[in-house]
């Protein structure tokens, strides 16, 4: 049994028992009959009014209980729609009042859920403004009468989120392009203008609004001021340039260029003025001094003719160079021709240094194969010979490279310039291959006078024999052989022979065999020379292997083919006896 069951049960028993003891009093009064009856009456009445308003109580509380579950229902209902939440589920085992308890309860959780997003809202908005205002930017869009959902706020935070870097992005961009701006500024002396560059320079930077197109202008300024700075540069060197050159030409002293020392660098304003002022007196002194000028322009119009490889046509077809007239016509001629040329020398510097190394290189191997044939270069000390010799091999194979990669370049630029190259009035490949002709005719002709000179040589000989010479002995370092070292008070003997012209008496008596030697040689046939005949070469070979062909060609027992004997008597005169 229940308590609540017992309970009643009590109040059962306390209501009989009361009855009891009242009838019993009542009995004990002599109370009558009727009147107990009504008095029983009475109490009956009374219990059932009170328990009657009990069970109205109860009633209403029941009827308060199933009235608040429907109101908690439906602004349970309400609020899961606002929230964006699934709908609340009620347990169906559950009584009046733990249903009520339960809707209410969630109710609460519900209302504070919503109010904490819209006070997060209510500051997301504030704060997206305050940044809004500062990029300029529109506004992020959300419905501020709305509960928000979670997605939604975290939208909003991320949002923010990058709102928040792009301000501070943007807030480095402007402090860093401020700064910059502010720099130019002072190196072009100059003051803030226009409201845009105040806002930009004087005002705080918290102030200035950091829109995109704010920032636009800002590096549109920024660019400005760096332009006029690089052209202020550019003017500075032009003129600088332009003072150095007239110092040049007008051999201005020292002391003179010293006192504008302190222009020669920077761009600034107070740069300029000097530096015009400067150009303007000298182009004043330049008219003053008009022919000197005129000669040092030729004299450096001939170096850039030299450097841009200037045939003798291309160097008269500037006519004025040859006046005498001397005239400012005639000085601004020269001006233009000398910046004209300068110009053109500077944007085909890069062709003119090849051909100029082309050049360099083709002389220096001209030189080596002139100490080829030298004779004294076997006198060498330090390895010189040797050095040369991988040099001038170097440079053999170099050369040609390098001529083709001037070709190709040279046919490129021709190509884009719609012009042909020429170098000493000539066609680059031309004088190349001229070049290179003229070398090998000059190997010839110095190949031909060694071969006469050798014919020569062997003619005489063969006439009068060989006068053999004692070679010259190279002093050897280090210790000399004591047999060989000459005693003291000894004069020194040198073995020698000596060569006597035949007399005509011994001429005589050889006549048979002259006149066969003669025979033999002007017959074709081939003549033995004997093995003691002693023959020598006057000549000086090129090099180690024609020297050491020269000697295997004098020291062969025989001299063949008359025609060729024939060809060298030709070439030869025939000497007297």
């Amino acid at each position: 049994m229940r308590r609540s069951e017992a309970i009643a049960a009590e109040s059962v028993a306390c209501l009989n028992s009361a009855l009891n003891r009242l009838r019993d009093i009542w009995e004990e009064i002599g109370i009558p009959e009727d009147q107990r009856l009504q008095r029983t009456d009475a109490v009956k009445r009374h219990v059932n009014i009170l328990l009657t308003r009990m069970i109205e109580e109860e009633e209403n509380l029941k009827h308060r209980l199933l009235k608040s579950i429907d109101v908690c229902r439906k602004e349970l209902n309400t609020l899961c729609e606002e929230l964006q939440l699934p709908p609340f589920e009620e347990d169906e085992d559950t009584t009046i009042l733990q249903v009520e308890k339960d809707l209410r309860t969630r109710v609460e959780v519900m209302l504070k859920q919503k109010k904490e997003r819209m006070q997060e809202l209510k500051v997301l908005k504030q704060r997206d403004q305050d940044l809004c205002d500062i990029l300029c930017t529109p506004p992020y869009y959300i419905d501020g009468h709305r509960v928000p959902s979670l997605d939604e706020l975290d939208q909003f935070r991320r949002h923010l989120a990058s709102l928040s870097a792009e301000k501070d992005l943007r807030e480095a961009e402007f402090v860093k392009t401020k700064k910059q701006i502010i720099l130019c500024m002072e190196e072009l002396d100059r003051m803030p203008d226009t409201s845009f560059e105040r806002d930009v320079v004087c005002e705080e930077e918290e102030a200035f609004c950091l829109s995109k197109e704010n920032l636009a202008a800002l590096h549109q300024l920024l660019f400005q001021l760096e332009e006029q700075i690089q052209q202020n540069k550019i003017l500075c060197e032009e003129l600088r340039a332009k003072i150095v050159e007239l110092w040049e030409r007008l051999q201005i002293p020292e002391e003179e260029r010293q006192a504008l020392a302190v222009h020669m660098t920077g761009s600034k304003g107070k740069n300029i003025k000097a530096l015009q002022e400067e150009a303007d007196r000298l182009q004043e002194l330049k008219l003053q001094n008009i022919k000197n000028v005129i000669e040092v322009i030729r004299t450096e119009l001939v170096t850039y003719w030299d450097k841009c490889f200037y045939g003798n046509e291309q160097r008269q077809a500037f006519a004025p160079f040859y006046d005498e007239d001397y005239s400012e016509d005639l000085l601004s001629l020269h001006d233009a021709e000398i910046e004209r040329i300068k110009q053109y020398y500077e944007v085909h510097k890069e062709m003119f240094e090849g051909v100029q190394k082309w050049e360099e290189n083709w002389l220096l191997f001209l030189e080596l194969d002139k100490k080829a044939t030298d004779p004294n270069r076997f006198n060498n000390r330090g390895g010189n010979l040797l050095k040369e010799e991988k040099q001038r091999a170097k440079l053999q194979k170099t050369l040609p490279k390098l001529e083709e990669e001037l070709r190709v370049r040279i046919a490129a630029w021709e190509e884009e310039q719609g012009q042909e190259f020429f170098m000493n009035g000539k066609k680059f490949m031309d004088y190349v291959a001229e070049q290179w002709n003229q070398f090998n005719l000059e190997k010839e002709r110095e190949k031909q006078e060694r071969l006469i000179k050798k014919s020569r040589q062997l003619e005489e000989e063969m006439y009068y024999g060989s006068a053999p010479k004692t070679p010259n002995k190279r002093r050897v370092l280090g210790s000399t052989t004591p047999s060989k070292v000459r005693k003291p008070g000894l004069p020194m003997r040198t073995p020698s022979r000596t060569f006597k012209t035949p007399q005509p008496r011994r001429l005589d008596k050889n006549k048979e065999n002259m006149s066969q030697l003669n025979g033999t040689a002007m017959s074709g046939g081939c003549h033995t020379i004997p093995a003691h005949r002693n023959l020598s070469v006057n000549s000086v070979a090129s090099t180690y292997s024609e020297f050491a062909r020269d000697s295997t060609h004098i020291d062969s027992t025989t001299i063949c083919s008359s025609e060729n004997f024939q060809k060298l008597q030709e070439l030869t005169p025939t000497p007297e006896c």
